[in-house]
């Protein structure tokens, strides 16, 4: 049977990492320590680029945290950096032929793009298991520190304040949660050794392209109905290790050939960026934990610095 604590025992994570006033203007910076910068929208799209926000809109509109320069996630996610499906976000962008399959998901409680990639394209070397990026790292600023998800889904720009992703070498997913008293938990970035199938069961297929309404699903991660009616919580490392919840049923996909890579303009000098902070942010009481690429069950775990 399954060792599981009940769900008024857990303790909540709070807003934590970067949060901005005006998401359609960011500062600088919005965390100390932040080696980017988040007003990208007064730098070119750059292959140098070291804007740190990332972008949901659509299926031909995203962006994917991933190292500055060739290094493995657990060594870099204190400084990744946005890579964007299109121009204009002042970012790096994904380049032509890297990805393989794309799955864009949209529930009422969050937003989630799941699929495969060449992502040694993006710095990643080739055999890294990968890890998890999120809000919440060990000492309250995000993994990476600064790192902001913004978008216009609805027309105006907002923020997730709430979001994980995974990525490797080859498959990531990446979901943001839109604000509200139970975003933490669909959102949850406790799973980290987990990896994506587990954390975020969707369509991970390779050579197809759709964005699609989807159910919320019936749990959100980690949780689990039991016979009795009610709502437990497996925690990480318990044993033993629980299945991964059913993917959401999907609704009016819209599938597509590929997703059109993105150019550069003619201007892509390098950036300066200064280390000076010009905002601080409400630090969180739970502790980032370790990273892997997917599920532990089945597949290796590779373990970060941060631990």
């Amino acid at each position: 049977m399954l060792s599981l604590i009940t769900a008024a025992t857990l303790v909540t994570s709070v807003f934590a990492g970067a949060i901005v006033s005006d998401p359609k203007n960011p500062p600088h910076h919005s965390e100390n320590g932040q080696t980017g910068y988040n007003d990208c929208k007064n730098y070119p799209d750059s292959p140098n680029s070291m804007c740190q926000n990332v972008w949901i809109n659509d299926i031909d509109d995203w962006c994917l945290w991933a190292p500055p320069s060739k290094d493995t996630i657990g060594n870099t996610e204190r400084y990744e950096v946005s890579w964007c499906t299109k121009a204009g976000h002042g970012t790096r962008l994904i380049p032509p032929g890297t990805l393989t399959g794309v799955h864009y998901q949209w529930t009422e409680k969050f937003v989630q793009i799941t699929g495969t990639g060449k992502f040694t394209q993006m710095n990643i070397p080739a055999g890294d298991d990968g890890g998890e990026l999120d809000p919440h790292g060990a000492d309250g600023n995000g993994n990476p520190i600064g790192g902001l998800v913004l978008s216009n889904i609805g027309g105006k720009t907002f923020q997730f304040k709430e979001w994980t992703q995974f990525i490797s070498d080859d498959e990531f997913c990446i979901r943001a949660c839109y604000d509200g008293p139970d975003s933490w938990k669909w959102c949850n970035h406790i799973y980290d050794v987990m990896g994506c199938y587990w954390n975020m069961p969707a369509n991970y297929n390779s050579g197809s392209f759709d964005q699609c309404n989807a159910d919320l699903p019936a749990q959100a991660m980690g949780e689990y109905k039991l016979k009795n009616g009610a709502t437990s919580t497996w925690h990480q490392g318990v044993n033993p290790t629980p299945g991964p919840q059913q993917p959401p049923k999907s609704s009016s996909c819209h599938a597509q050939k590929t997703i059109t890579a993105a150019s550069y303009g003619k201007a892509t000098p390098k950036p300066t960026t200064t280390k000076k902070a010009t905002t601080t942010t409400k630090k969180t009481t739970t502790k980032k934990k370790t990273t892997t690429k997917k599920a532990a069950a089945t597949h290796k775990v590779k373990r970060s610095h941060d631990e």
